[in-house]
């Protein structure tokens, strides 16, 4: 008999939804622990370009922004994200825990980049998972090259 794995997935905004991506997650949810990191990056920079905001450099941890206001527009969208996926997993009777790159270090409302979370996670996970859009795989994967727990999949 098999161990029950520990499963950390992380998808990108732009994957989420993908029906493909759905079907993947009921098939590894089946016979494991899954906890699902999602991120944002294009729907942040949509709502900042729709608020006339301007879009920030991004340094090793992810998007810099100096201000409260800003911060708030990441993690209202990373919320948004967050509901919209249980909700749509939730259709196929997927119920897995859903987490966003928003962390509160006292009252400092700090974010990453939702890939960090894997590097978070890493330690406490049997295995991980980054879904990102098919053109991005290569690069992710040497991004993660030295975690070997990691693997990308591209839909």
């Amino acid at each position: 008999m098999s161990k029950r794995k520990n499963v950390f997935v992380k998808v990108s905004g732009d994957q989420f939804r993908n029906p493909a991506f759905r079907a993947w997650v009921k098939g590894v949810s089946a016979d494991n622990y899954v906890v699902i990191g999602v991120g944002g990056g294009t729907q942040i920079n949509a709502e900042y370009e729709r608020r006339g905001l301007p879009i920030t450099k991004h340094g090793p941890l992810g998007r810099e922004i100096p201000t409260f206001e800003g911060r708030q527009v990441v993690r209202d969208i990373l919320e948004i994200n967050q509901r919209d996926l249980e909700d749509y997993l939730a259709e196929e009777g997927i119920h897995v825990p859903v987490a966003i790159p928003v962390f509160y270090l006292g009252d400092v409302l700090c974010h990453v980049n939702g890939d960090e979370l894997v590097r978070i996670a890493y330690l406490g996970y049997d295995e991980l998972f980054v879904v990102t859009m098919a053109e991005r795989v290569e690069k992710k994967a040497e991004e993660f090259a030295a975690l070997p727990k990691v693997t990308v999949i591209g839909f």
